[in-house]
């Protein structure tokens, strides 16, 4: 009897089902790598986006928003200094100097603000017709001032108010100032401070669904990979293959680490945007106005004849800063002093805290000091309200300048960390993205190729 010689267990069947297996391995591994590629594309768009609205909003616009807050404080503190110079006479020889010397400061700083402002607007033409409007009332305030300062010099009086021809110029430079440059310095800061505001909402809206994205293209990719490993180990009866199952475990960690940074990335920025960019932004403004309001301490010396215009400006910007309802300067000195339990206006959110509250503090302390400097000027001593006024009422305001700036760096703190947060964890994942793409590509590679030569 003959023997029947045994088939090489490696050796496949022939046949068409056999045939057509190759063409199907390909076909579930290209079905994987495109997974994978749109896995990976979803995430590439994903933390870019989301590097863009954190380069936005903390290294570009965001900053030079801010900046322009500047030009505003730059502006008022020039006015408060020529105020402060003109009222100064001879007796305050060296401080007048001094009040001087703040006010080309502050001019520099003015002008540098207005470049960045110019940067700022880019192609918008209303933007820099609105930085050329204000360069060009600049160059007519600093001649008006020069001016009076000149004319001041050469009166050669006693600290109080000065000649009715020096007060005459002021009062051109002034209103210019007040009714022109200031509210178009303002009117700057918030157009500029669009650009943050839709790029932060265009980000908080776009980042949230490309995180789903990548959620559903993670997943899927999984799904794929999973599929290929069950064909294989059904087709050819072995176990799942060791490359396919490393590739399903780097991909599952590159899902989990792209949401999670992403999702990180998304609580970065709301935290930049809200605790710090808006809040650093607030105070700058309080930081400006209130720099005006003590100007117009001195303005309400300076000008008698409009003492009564300056009291009110100074209540009204007062308020603004911190809102307590009052019809009068005397109303609102009292309910200051009272406290409250919620305040309203530009730092009523920004009071929380122990900086806040030394803020307020400061604030009291500098509106305690106003009624007593009022009051000297109210019983005709002109040369003791100007004395309160640059000593114990400017000593008030320089504290609760100070814990303003005090605050301000709190929340630039808060600013800086969540920036730098955000873009070291995009940094990471982009260090480690070609590297997992690389490996996974490999590792498929090494798990379906042995498949394959089988049928070579």
């Amino acid at each position: 009897m003959t023997a029947v010689a045994a088939r090489p267990a490696h050796v496949p069947v022939t046949g068409p089902a056999q045939r057509n297996v190759p063409g199907r391995i390909r076909v579930v591994s290209g079905v994987t790598v495109a997974a994978l590629a749109l896995f990976f594309a979803a995430l590439a768009v994903g933390s870019g986006t989301a590097r863009d609205g954190l380069q936005v909003i903390g290294r570009d616009a965001g900053p030079q928003v801010v900046a322009t807050t500047g030009l505003y404080l730059g502006l008022s503190d020039m006015d408060a200094q020529v105020a402060d110079a003109l009222l100064m006479g001879r007796d305050y020889g060296q401080q007048r100097q001094a009040a001087i010397a703040q006010y080309e400061r502050r001019r520099s700083e003015a002008n540098q603000a207005l470049m960045k402002a110019f940067e700022l607007a880019g192609d918008n033409p209303a933007d820099r017709q609105t930085v050329q409007s204000v360069l060009d009332g600049l160059g007519r305030y600093e001649r008006l001032a020069g001016q009076a300062l000149l004319l001041d010099t050469q009166a050669d009086h006693r600290a109080g108010p000065p000649p009715k021809t020096v007060v005459d110029i002021y009062r051109q430079a002034t209103d210019l100032m007040r009714l022109v440059l200031l509210p178009q310095a303002y009117n700057l800061t918030l157009e500029s401070g669009t650009i943050v505001r839709r790029t932060y909402d265009e980000k908080q809206t776009m980042v949230p669904a490309l995180r789903a994205a990548v959620t559903v293209a993670g997943l899927l990719a999984l799904a794929c990979l999973i599929w290929l490993q069950f064909y294989l180990a059904r087709r050819f009866r072995r176990v799942f293959a060791l490359a396919l199952l490393a590739a399903t475990a780097v991909t599952a960690v590159a899902l989990i680490a792209g949401v999670k940074v992403l999702s990180q990335d998304e609580s970065d920025l709301r935290t930049a945007k809200r605790s710090g960019f808006d809040s650093v932004l607030t105070l700058a403004k309080a930081r400006a106005i209130s720099n005006s309001m003590q100007g117009d301490q001195s303005r309400y010396l300076l000008d008698t004849g409009r003492a009564d215009t300056y009291e009110h400006t100074f209540l009204d910007k007062s308020q603004r800063v911190i809102y307590l309802e009052a019809g009068n300067l005397e109303t609102y000195h009292a309910k200051v002093a009272q406290g409250s339990k919620d305040y309203l206006g530009l730092l009523g959110t920004e009071l929380s805290g122990p900086d806040g509250q030394r803020a307020l503090d400061a604030f009291t302390r500098f509106q305690n000091a106003d009624t007593t400097f009022r009051s000297l000027a109210a019983q005709g001593k002109p040369t003791e309200a100007v004395a309160a006024r640059l000593g114990a009422v400017r000593s008030a305001f320089d504290g609760y300048d100070k814990a303003l700036m005090a605050l301000e760096d709190q929340h630039e703190a808060v600013f800086d960390k969540a920036i730098t947060s955000g873009g070291s964890a995009l940094d990471n994942l982009w260090r480690l993205l070609p590297f997992a793409i690389a490996g996974i590509g490999l590792l498929v590679i090494a798990g379906v190729w042995p498949r394959l030569r089988e049928y070579r």
